[in-house]
Order: structure tokens, then C-alpha cells, then sequence
């Protein structure tokens, strides 16, 4: 068994810079603005060598109305708080108990586990005046730290090792969380979700994991952090990655949204499949093309997931024209997968992750060097490059050089003179002869001859 931690406290007392401490790296967003953090996230955590799984949290706002953004959110709380073996309550030192620290403090006294209460933000040797009346919350003798400078690490460590549960003081490996992609199992298939706010993005991803893990509602903009969560479909590892949505960007304007959005980019950027969430009452407008460009530029296997298909009244019309903007905006990415669905109904989850696998093996396609050539063979043959300054375009020799996605180097007489247009024309006849439809191809073009001619 692995310790779990979990960190609660009120907004903006310091839960996501600890947690991004204890994890090693900044995992969560951080920012002045109170509740930045909505859903609660995970990650492999360690303190010296303790080694644990830590959960980063929400506010517990218990006096507001039941259906309120922050009575859902502090469910989800209340969600991680459940799934820990200790708590660590985080108040501001600065700021002093506050009558919300008192209300929390009540609130994770009733989950019956260990608490230790850490006052944060004590940096200099003269303590805040918050640590003096942290006593009187009724737990063990308050903790100072400071999350932001690692101060109080030590003390820390000593309370932990005094409250650890019999079953995990043994040494053993932390769990499989959903920490961050660079040291996850390597053949997790890597899946970011990505759209415009409102698409129903995370409504899809509890529909995916079968469970009411992420926070949803009328809400646009409900989720600010890139929240990975590991997962198994039918035997096969997922890690999927709910993002933030993104707007156009001269609507951009807080800070938040802007860090929202990096977290949004670096999840596509590490993924192998984006599936990209479209409102099917508002399909494909300008910023769901820019959004799949992004995911071209990076080298992604890229799905169209046209999201609340149940409230479409003309589906074939609506279907043609989103077929028809996709291979019209997309002619780079030729083949992209358009499955249709109701994320909240639970349809075309199936057929959505059936596409997922299908492209990602795609995205991992390796080609043998003489099929290739045979291949290109026949299409200069048959289409021959232009002449230029009186002197034909030789096609020399190819191989690929690189998976996910494929890129082929190509040997050619005259490499700068070759023209884009033929370039695509090869780029469409490679996806017809190696079934390449829905990911991007890349070319590296290379003068002079076959390079290995001299060496047979």
C-alpha cells in the first residue's frame, strides 16, 4: 500500500504551491486570483525519502447553494479527501484563522483521518501572527512552512513519520498516478481533449472513465488546469488529459486564462492522439480550425469529436458541412476520423475510441525503405517531377526516418526547385498506398543521390 496525502485549505492559501513542491515540478497553476484550483488533481509526491501520492484540491465552501459552482466544486474535494490516508490543512499565516479556516477544519475533523495543520507563509525567523492562533483549530501543534521557499520541510517530514499508517511504512513504489506525461508507462497511449470552452470536454471524459471525476456545468471555462487522469480502455493504458478551453485569443486577457491556455498547448504537445471537441450546434468555427492546425504543427494524430449530435435536428446536412470544413481547412491532415456523439448520453463512445486506437496505430506506422522506393518509383514514372532550367527534377532515393508522426527523407538532384504542389501530390499518394489518412506527414529533402549507392 502507498501513503496518500491529500491538501485542503481554503482559496489562495498556498495548496497548489505545496503540492507542486511535494511533486517535484509545477504541475498545478499558481496565481494570486482565489480558486485558480477546481478539480482536484493528482501526482507522485516525495519528501526526502518518504515516498507518497498527493492530491491537490479545491475549497470546501459548505454554506452555498447545492447546485452552486462551489458546492461542486468543493464535492470534488471532498472526493479526494476520501481517497487519503492523511490530510494536510493548509492555512495562511499572514492572514491568520479566518472563520472559512474554522468551517474546513470542522469539515476534515469528520473524515476521521490524521490531520496535521500547516500554517504556510512564515519565510522569516519572526513567526506570523496566524501561527499563534492556528492552536486554536484543535489539531496537533501547527506546522510552520513555506510552500513557496521549501522552509519547514524537515518538520514536516518528522510529523508524517509519526501519523503514517502501519500498512505503508514498508518502502514501496508510488502508485500509478496521474502525474505529469515524461514519466509515465511508455506504452500509455497519450490522449489530450481539446476545444473551444463549453464543448463538453469534460463531460466526455466522465463519460469515457465511467465516473464523476471531472468537474462539468452550464459553466464555460470550468476547467483551468490540463488534469491527466490514468485510465485502461479494454486492456489498453490511456492517459487522458482534459485541457482548458480555448478562445480566441484576442479575448484573451487575464493571466489565469493565458497560463489556462499554455497548459492547454503543452498537453497537445505531449500527446499522441487530440481529440478535438466540436459543439455540433456550433460546429467548426474559426477558432476549432485554429485549434486543429496547432495539433497539425505538432505532429498529432488529430479526431473530430462533433459533441450533443442528440440535439442536431438535420444531421446528414450538418454532417456534410462539417465534412466538408474539415477536408477543406485540414487538406494537410487529409482523413481525419469524424465520429459523432452525445458525450452526456453516453453515445459514440465506442466508435470515439475505436478511432483513437485505429490513428494512433497510424501515427506509429513504420514503412520499409524498399517499399518506399518501389512506391516512388512508380510515381515519378507515372507523374514526373517539372523541368527547371531546362533540367528535369530526379527523385534519388527515400526512406523514413521517423515515427509519430511518419517523416520520410527523400534524396533529390535539385531539392529547392522542387515544388510544393508536387510535394503534396506525393504526400496524397503515400496516404492512398500506406493508408496514412488523418495524420501529418513530414518531409526532409536532401540533395544528391541515393546515399547508399557507393556503399553496396
Amino acid at each position: 500500500m502507498t501513503l496518500a496525502i491529500a491538501i485542503a485549505g481554503r482559496p489562495n492559501v498556498g495548496k497548489s504551491t505545496l503540492f507542486n513542491r511535494l511533486v517535484g515540478k509545477a504541475m498545478a497553476l499558481v496565481d494570486d486570483m482565489p480558486g485558480v484550483t477546481r478539480d482536484w488533481r493528482i501526482g507522485e509526491g516525495s519528501l526526502f525519502d518518504l515516498r507518497f501520492t498527493v492530491f491537490d484540491t479545491a475549497g470546501l465552501e459548505d454554506k452555498r447553494p447545492k447546485d452552486s459552482l462551489a458546492a461542486r466544486t468543493a464535492d470534488r474535494t471532498r472526493q479526494a479527501l476520501d481517497k487519503a490516508d492523511i490530510i494536510l490543512m493548509v492555512i495562511d499565516g499572514r492572514a491568520g484563522v479566518t472563520p472559512e479556516d474554522k468551517s474546513i477544519a470542522r469539515e476534515v475533523r469528520k473524515t476521521g483521518k490524521p490531520v496535521l495543520l500547516l500554517v504556510n507563509k512564515c519565510e522569516s525567523t519572526k513567526l506570523p501572527p496566524g501561527f499563534d492562533e492556528a492552536a486554536g483549530l484543535g489539531f496537533d501543534d501547527p506546522i510552520a512552512i513555506s510552500a513557496t521557499h521549501g522552509e519547514g520541510l524537515p518538520d514536516l517530514y518528522d510529523a508524517l513519520l509519526a501519523k503514517l499508517p502501519e500498512a505503508v511504512i514498508d518502502e514501496s513504489k508510488p502508485i500509478t498516478s496521474e502525474s505529469d506525461g515524461d514519466d509515465d508507462e511508455p506504452k500509455a497511449m497519450h490522449i489530450a481533449i481539446a476545444g473551444r470552452p463549453n464543448a463538453g470536454k469534460s463531460t466526455l471524459v466522465n463519460a469515457l472513465i465511467g465516473e464523476d471525476r471531472m468537474l462539468t456545468g452550464p459553466e464555460p471555462g470550468l476547467t483551468r488546469d490540463a488534469i491527466p487522469i490514468a485510465w485502461e480502455y479494454r486492456g489498453k493504458p490511456v492517459r487522458l488529459v482534459d485541457t482548458a478551453g480555448m478562445r480566441r485569443r484576442a479575448r484573451i486577457e487575464e493571466k489565469l486564462e493565458k497560463m489556462s491556455v499554455s497548459e492547454t498547448l503543452r498537453a497537445i504537445r505531449l500527446a499522441h492522439v487530440v481529440i478535438l471537441v466540436l459543439d455540433a450546434e456550433q460546429p467548426f468555427d474559426k477558432q476549432d480550425y485554429t485549434i486543429a492546425q496547432h495539433v497539425a504543427e505538432e505532429g498529432r494524430a488529430l479526431i473530430v469529436a462533433v459533441n450533443k449530435w442528440d440535439k442536431v435536428k438535420d444531421k446528414k446536412t450538418t454532417l456534410r458541412m462539417i465534412q466538408a470544413k474539415v477536408e477543406a481547412s485540414l487538406a494537410q491532415v487529409s482523413g481525419v476520423p469524424i465520429i459523432t456523439m452525445s458525450a452526456l448520453n453516453g453515445e459514440g463512445l465506442n466508435s470515439l475510441m475505436k478511432a483513437a486506437l485505429q490513428i494512433y496505430e497510424v501515427w506509429n506506422t513504420r514503412i520499409s525503405t524498399g517499399r518506399l522506393n518501389r512506391w516512388l518509383e512508380v510515381m515519378e514514372a507515372n507523374h514526373p517531377p517539372p523541368i527547371v532550367s531546362g533540367r528535369r527534377i530526379k527523385l534519388r532515393y527515400m526512406t523514413q526516418i521517423k515515427m509519430r508522426p511518419p517523416t520520410f527523407a527523400m534524396w533529390v538532384n535539385k531539392p529547392v526547385d522542387l515544388p510544393e504542389s508536387y510535394t503534396r501530390f506525393l504526400t496524397n499518394g503515400l496516404r492512398q498506398a500506406f493508408k496514412l489518412d488523418g495524420v501529418p506527414i513530414r518531409w526532409v529533402l536532401k540533395k544528391g543521390s541515393n546515399p547508399y549507392e557507393e556503399k553496396k
